[in-house]
């Protein structure tokens, strides 16, 4: 499929012959090498840092979904970057927040999207959401030899079901196994202590408003005991991502919106550093 210099302009017979609707299955067949399961990685002496991404969560609510992730990438126990993007829209009734090897991660959302992409353009339709959660799966499943030499990637997808008319949430484990999480979940580095934080403020009837200020709580929480997760940067300006994922379709936080968030929730903190309480009955 490399470009020929002396082509026509047309493009390669491939690209022309109908197949499958998994664009994973076409660039397999046609170009397996650049699949990054496929790649042979060079021998390393000593230990080997590659930057990684850390706290992903998610929470639902009665209109959609809340996928949000801190900003801040890790090398061992240097700060690799302040203001990493973890949180993307797979296609326009979902999104998926990376955790792990930062490069890796970026390329597989990449990979996602395309998938998602080709599926739509050859079938005429979009996959459902339980779909698209597998299509996930196969692929994380496919990066297991990098996985187990430290290239894990473990990203947490969550999207709007048209058909069921609620968010759901799916996790996942570096072999590709998925699990449907119920009301929240967390990722990630920071993860046992932003599920700490969700656990206790969680309810089923969260407005779109609380669910994204919950999540920012937890991130706030994840910060303050892991040192690999980012909190809002006041004096940067950089602030978690937050996403909205419902009916209408995938909107990310505007930088004002989810600026306004963490203020309120840094201001609060300065009166209870622990964060709010959850009655104990």
């Amino acid at each position: 499929m490399e470009a020929n210099p002396r082509s026509t302009g047309r493009l390669p017979a491939a690209f022309l012959t109908p197949g499958s609707s998994s664009f994973m299955d076409f660039l397999g067949e046609h170009s397996p090498e650049m699949l990054p399961g496929n790649r042979n990685l060079p021998p390393v002496q000593g230990a080997f840092e590659a930057p990684h991404g850390t706290t992903i969560v998610a929470v639902t609510f009665p209109g959609g979904v809340v996928l949000a992730g801190d900003r801040r990438a890790t090398m061992g126990n240097m700060i690799a970057s302040r203001d990493m993007e973890k949180v993307f829209p797979a296609d326009e009734y979902s999104a998926v927040g990376i955790a792990g090897t930062a490069g890796l991660a970026v390329e597989m959302v990449k990979l996602f999207q395309l998938e998602l992409e080709h599926f739509e353009k050859v079938e005429g339709a979009q996959l459902s959401l339980e779909g698209k959660a597998n299509r996930l799966s196969t692929m994380i499943r496919s990066n297991l030899g990098m996985a187990m030499q430290g290239l894990a990637v473990v990203p947490l997808f969550a999207g709007f079901d048209l058909d069921r008319e609620r968010g759901r949430i799916f996790s996942y484990d570096v072999t590709g196994g998925r699990t449907e999480e119920q009301g929240f979940a967390a990722t990630g580095s920071g993860s046992i202590f932003a599920r700490g934080a969700l656990k206790k403020l969680f309810h089923e009837q969260l407005s779109e408003q609380e669910a994204t200020t919950l999540v920012v709580q937890a991130l706030y929480d994840a910060a303050d005991d892991d040192s690999a997760t980012g909190g809002p940067d006041v004096a940067r300006r950089i602030f978690p991502i937050v996403t909205v994922i419902t009916d209408e379709g995938f909107r990310r936080l505007s930088e004002e919106e989810s600026s306004a968030i963490a203020r309120s929730v840094v201001e609060r903190r300065l009166e209870q550093p622990d964060g709010p309480r959850a009655a104990l009955l």
